[in-house]
Formats: structure tokens, sequence, C-alpha cells
């Protein structure tokens, strides 16, 4: 597993450490046919060989450079100024996703995939977190649809799908708390929310909208503690 870390923390050091913004304009505008990208590449085979330290798996090196140029070739040919935002997680992901499959291809890790997915813990846990992320935001968003008519939301002023992203994190964030046993975060993060939104709700003077705000938020906190107390209940019994 200390491989495994020690390729991530490669990655992470050539992508965000050893690029320069200006390498990235220059792979933006030419794409494929940019020195850069394959330099790049080869900083990664080489900070790869590093953190192995050993001659023996030049191979995964080699391999890692390689895989990595190839995911910035797609990402730098489908990627636009309107998705530049999806492109770079999509990017993270796969690289890091092609770093595990290597790492496994080459080091073959004592793990059995077949145990976790029999394991109940997880199964638990990955359906609590989808609950949260999807599935709670559309019935939250069914259970206030009577209100939301009654209510001026000025959508000008705010950033698109902010309020749904800003649902999920707290949603996460709670569970986490819940689950890790701390409660007194989860009073901070109802604290700090509370303190951002207070000088929206003074200034707009609208009596609906700040008990269409607080219904949402007490009900977004609300399913959240409850779906970590479940999660716990269940995975001990």
């Amino acid at each position: 597993m200390i491989i495994l870390v020690k390729l991530i923390l490669m990655h992470l050091a050539g992508d965000f450490i050893l690029q320069s913004k200006s390498w990235v304009e220059e792979k933006e505008k030419q794409g494929i046919r940019s020195i850069k990208l394959y330099l790049h590449g080869l900083i990664h085979g080489v900070l790869a060989w590093l953190v192995l330290w050993d001659l023996r798996y030049w191979a995964v090196a080699l391999s890692i450079a390689i895989v990595h140029v190839g995911i910035d070739m797609v990402k730098l040919s489908f990627q636009k100024k309107n998705n530049k935002t999806g492109w770079f997680l999509m990017d993270q992901l796969l690289h890091v996703l092609s770093i595990v499959a290597l790492w496994y291809l080459f080091f073959n890790p004592d793990i059995s995939f077949g145990a976790l997915a029999e394991n109940l813990q997880f199964w638990i846990y990955v359906t609590a977190i989808l609950f949260l992320t999807v599935v709670c935001g559309i019935g939250i968003q069914v259970l206030l649809t009577n209100w939301t008519k009654d209510i001026y939301l000025d959508k000008e002023k705010s950033l698109p799908n902010a309020g749904r992203y800003i649902g999920i994190l707290e949603r996460l964030l709670v569970f986490l708390f819940v689950v890790l046993g701390r409660w007194e975060a989860i009073g901070f993060l109802i604290a700090a929310k509370s303190v951002f939104r207070f000088g929206d709700l003074k200034d707009s003077r609208n009596r609906k909208l700040t008990e269409y705000i607080l219904i949402g938020t007490l009900l977004s906190f609300g399913i959240a503690i409850v779906t970590g107390i479940l999660t716990l209940y269940i995975s001990i019994v």
C-alpha cells in the first residue's frame, strides 16, 4: 500500500507543483502538438522511478508516463471553455484510477475485491452517500415545491446550482461528523452557515424567504443526522 501512496504523491507533485501555469496554457493552446505535454509526461515517469527507487521498476515508470500523456491528450482534445471544470475532475479521476490499476497490475497486492463486494458496511455507506448526495436533494426540492412559488428568488445574484452543491456538501459533512461522533462540529457548521446567511436575510427583509431557507436547512441537517445514526446502528447490528 505504501507504494500506491508514493505513486499518488508523485502524481500530485507532478501535476500541481512541477507544472507551471504557462505549461498548462501552452498545452491548452497547442494541444497534442505541444512539447510541454510530452515533457510533462516524462516528469511523471521520472518522479515515479524516483519514489520507487529501483531500476527493476522502469516498466512501471514508463507505463505511468505513457498513460498520463494519453489521458492528457484525451482531455486536451475534448476540453472546451464551457466544460473545463468537468474535464479537470475527469482528468484527475482517470489519472488516479490509472495509477491504482498499474499498481495492482505490476505489484499484485493481496486485495480481495470479492470480499469488499460482500462487505455489509461498504454497501451501507455507499447507499447512505448516494442517498445524501442525489436522492435527498431531489426529495427536499419536492417537499418545498408548494412554498417555492410563494417566494422571490433572485437567480441573477446566485451562482448556477450553488445551492444544490452547498446542500450536498453540508449533508456529507454532517454525516461524517455523526459517524465520527463529533457532534460539536455539527453545531459549528450550523453556526457558520447562519453567520453567512444572516447578511442576505437581513438585507432582503423577506420573512417568507427566511422561513423557506430555515426549513430547507433544518430538513437537510435533520436528514443527514438521522442517516448517520441509522448507518451507525445498522453497521453494528
